[in-house]
């Protein structure tokens, strides 16, 4: 007896064969098994993970922009030093919502958290600006020209665009930037070097949070043995002890409470292993970077490990010497020039060290080597402490 596997009828179309592997779905959904996902290197994705949620980025950050906002400047030409000088009143007030501070403090904290610094001049007509506003770095595009160099920034809010031309003069926009190896308009920020510990660091308090929360991993493990010997659980069984650990056993709330079992079942503690409790460890490290990254000593900020620096004083100069003036001497002259341009006389700020607490001993000691440096004039003893000469008469 013979049977027919298949009919075709004579006019009917080919049926198409859909060919697929059984293993398709698995090796599908483990092609991104073991991969290390990283956040996004944006800045507004950079900001929310590394300074918004971040306490070591937030405290490095806020740290460095309050004392270089808080840095006094002196202004100053080829010829003298002012008390009073039109850049200097503009810097006192620069608009109605801000002093000094809060807007130098706005403008380093984008500097740090961009890598760029945008500096708006309000009323530029004749002579010195009204106003001075910081301008969101995120909303800040670089319009190239034919040569490459821009020729106007766009900024972007609320699906509008508002057109900063830089082909005449003064420029409207001082843009400060900082230094970046592979691009030719943008800057390159502390938080993008420190990218990789901001995610190391934001998972291991993710993971803390959630040990503590719901235990991410199993403190130890119910052992079920019924009396003929199987260890299978009826469903309601099941749900009943699942609703029990979950209500009475798990939360923060919950540490400590002692469990009743009933009969059949036993406890089975489990300890973690000496990689899971590296985690500590890890995290602290990951601080320690990012802190680094922005140049902080890791001692001001409170973490512990760091044997770099002798005491807390020797930690606080040198994050002056080594991070703070740096950043205060290359925006200081940034906006020195972008207001010489509108006040049609170039004139120079730069920090004024002698008022700077943490420096004064390394102030003092200089002032009395140049002051009995015999071999030196007093023109020549002003020049190396970066006075201006004496006005004649």
């Amino acid at each position: 007896m013979a049977f027919r596997l298949f009919s075709r009828q004579p006019d009917a179309a080919p049926a198409l064969e859909r060919k697929a592997s059984a293993t398709g779905r698995i090796a599908a959904l483990a092609a991104g098994a073991g991969r290390v996902i990283w956040s996004a290197r944006d800045t507004g994705t950079l900001t929310r993970g590394a300074f918004i949620g971040n306490p070591v980025g937030f405290r490095a950050v806020r740290l460095i922009a309050e004392a270089a906002a808080a840095v006094p400047l002196v202004c100053q030409d080829s010829e003298r030093r002012y008390d009073t000088h039109p850049v200097m009143e503009l810097l006192r007030r620069p608009n109605p919502g801000q002093g000094r501070a809060e807007l130098f403090e706005a403008l380093f904290g984008q500097i740090l958290l961009s890598g760029d610094g945008y500096l708006e001049a309000v009323g530029t007509g004749e002579g010195m600006p009204a106003e001075l506003h910081v301008l969101r770095s995120d909303r800040m595009s670089v319009v190239p020209g034919p040569d490459g160099w821009p020729v106007a920034f766009e900024y972007a809010v609320g699906g509008r665009k508002h057109r900063f031309d830089m082909m005449g003069s003064p420029d409207p926009i001082c843009h400060i930037k900082s230094f970046h190896p592979s691009d030719d308009h943008y800057g390159l920020s502390p938080l993008q070097a420190a990218a990789v510990a901001v995610d190391v660091h934001n998972s291991a308090s993710a993971w803390s949070k959630a040990l503590l929360d719901n235990a991410a991993r199993p403190s130890g493990a119910i052992v079920y043995k019924g009396p003929d010997g199987h260890g299978n659980l009826s469903a309601e069984q099941y749900d009943r002890l699942v609703i029990e650990m979950e209500s009475h056993h798990q939360g923060a709330r919950n540490a400590g409470r002692p469990m009743l079992l009933e009969g059949g079942l036993d406890w089975k503690p489990m300890g973690f292993s000496p990689s899971d409790m590296e985690f500590h460890q890890t995290k602290q490290a990951a601080a320690r970077e990012i802190a680094q990254a922005f140049g902080v000593p890791p001692m001001l900020i409170g973490i512990p490990g760091d044997a770099t620096y002798a005491n807390y004083a020797e930690a606080h100069r040198a994050f002056y010497r080594l991070t703070v003036l740096p950043l205060v001497t290359r925006v200081a002259a940034s906006v020195a020039w972008f207001l010489s341009e509108h006040l049609g006389a170039e004139v120079d700020l730069r920090p004024d060290l002698d008022q700077v607490p943490a420096l004064a001993e390394e102030r003092d000691q200089q002032w009395a080597r140049v002051g009995a440096a015999t071999f030196l004039s007093d023109a020549e003893k002003r020049a190396a402490l970066g006075l201006p000469p004496l006005a004649e008469g």
